[in-house]
């Protein structure tokens, strides 16, 4: 998977997942991308800045503020409001087990007492998390994209 951040011509930013970047370009070609806030498909990729880690000698801190441009671009309480969004969900990521693409399987099953209740995060497709809804399945989608434990470096 792919994160892209994208923009359309009336300048609402936003981010979309995809399995690659032709898969991008293809849903793209077919009107199939669209602005969330205002459904304008003439939607093309955002400037984003890399995410580089920081040096061993380095602190994290002093690794971001070396690489901030966008974040420069943007206004300083809507970083702030989402450096506190990406905080609350790290927090609420320590006490909590990564299930995969068995999300929805596993949420499920606690819901129904076939399983012992526990914080649970992982992956789930739209169609699997409309059901999970539907069936009243407490679930909610995080704020931000959070990489799976065996494909981080």
């Amino acid at each position: 998977m792919i994160v892209f951040d994208l923009s359309c011509r009336s300048g609402h930013r936003f981010e979309a997942w995809f399995a690659s970047s032709d898969a991008y370009a293809s849903q793209r070609e077919r009107g199939l991308v669209s602005c969330p806030t205002c459904g304008d498909t003439a939607v093309d990729k955002a400037p984003m800045a890399p995410a580089v880690g920081a040096k061993g000698n380095r602190s994290r801190a002093s690794a971001d503020q070396a690489h901030t441009p966008v974040a420069n671009a943007l206004p300083p309480k809507v970083v702030a409001a989402m450096q506190a969004l990406a905080a609350a969900q790290a927090r609420a990521l320590e006490s909590s087990t990564y299930v995969g693409d068995k999300f929805a399987e596993t949420s499920r099953a606690m819901h129904y007492g076939e399983r012992e209740h526990a914080v649970v995060h992982g992956r789930a497709t739209a169609e699997e998390a409309k059901a999970l809804v539907e069936e009243g399945v407490p679930v909610a989608p995080l704020p931000f994209p959070v990489a799976p434990p065996d494909e981080i470096n």
